[in-house]
């Protein structure tokens, strides 16, 4: 996998090829494989915003759209999009392209909340993140309405979490 970051450590970039042993049994690579990459590239940029050790605690609005082929090069970027206290709304976008010709095109796209996690259990205070640009601020708000969304189904399953 290849790295390479901002200063600012805001977003990161992997890359990889997509190999015969991530594939379905329809030929295109596996969505839990591209699940597992998706949680590997959000934990590198949290890690790396937060310097501290993180855990996955929400995985949300993920959208397959367009299959990747065995052989494409993939290419991961995840970036903050919003802070809390010890929280982290990381986007993260996957591209995909024939490594021989073309051009990358979106194939799935979603959202992970990460905690910075001390070596107690207890969780860790992150530096805030401020939205710079007005792509920044449109996407603070979808993560901020992303937050209401989850709030608003966990109120409505609470009856059935016996």
């Amino acid at each position: 996998m290849e790295s390479n970051t901002e200063t600012d450590n805001r977003s990161l970039t992997l890359r990889l090829l997509a190999e015969p042993n991530d594939v379905n049994f329809g030929g295109k690579v596996h969505g839990g494989v591209v699940m597992k990459w998706i949680d590997q590239a959000g934990y590198a940029c949290a890690a790396s915003w937060s310097e501290s050790y993180c855990v996955t605690v929400q995985v949300g609005g993920i959208r397959f759209i367009k299959p990747i082929r065995v052989g494409d090069l993939v290419e991961l970027e995840a970036k903050v999009i919003l802070t809390g206290r010890s929280s982290m709304h990381i986007l993260v976008t996957v591209r995909s392209k024939d490594i021989k010709i073309g051009d990358f095109e979106l194939t799935t796209r979603c959202v992970i909340v990460f905690v910075a996690a001390g070596e107690s259990g207890t969780s860790n205070k992150v530096k805030e993140w401020k939205p710079a640009t007005a792509e920044d601020i449109k996407l603070q708000s979808f993560a901020r309405k992303m937050m209401e969304a989850r709030a608003n189904i966990r109120e409505e399953i609470n009856p059935f979490d016996n």
